[in-house]
């Protein structure tokens, strides 16, 4: 069992920074394809950004390119999503996915 753990939300400014952690413990890190996916209120859940096992592959929705920048450390057992130029659409739960398991999501509140 993959026990994984969102970390970094908060409140921020639109045009402003954060940066999100995703930790995973209970099994082998670097065999897993990684995520995250947000869920805006009264929203569908969305895909954001991903990134190979090894992090050679990002894969990122439109809706971000260019602002956010995934990446992930092996060592650590931890990914990031480095989110820049928050705009207001950006207000989500933010929910990080290892492989199969999910995390119970950290709340990204951008205000103007």
């Amino acid at each position: 069992q993959v026990h994984v753990v969102e970390s970094g939300g908060g409140l921020v400014q639109a045009g402003g920074s954060l940066r999100l952690s995703c930790a995973a413990s209970g099994g082998t890190f670097s065999s897993f394809r990684m995520g995250w996916f947000r869920q805006a209120p009264g929203k569908e859940r969305e895909f954001v950004a991903s990134i190979s096992a090894s992090g050679g592959m990002q894969y990122y929705a439109d809706s971000v390119k260019g602002r956010f920048t995934i990446s992930r450390d092996n060592a650590k057992n931890t990914m990031y999503l480095q989110m820049n130029s928050l705009q207001l659409e950006d207000t989500a739960v933010y929910y990080c996915y290892c492989g199969s398991y999910w995390g119970q999501g950290t709340q990204v509140t951008v205000s103007s």
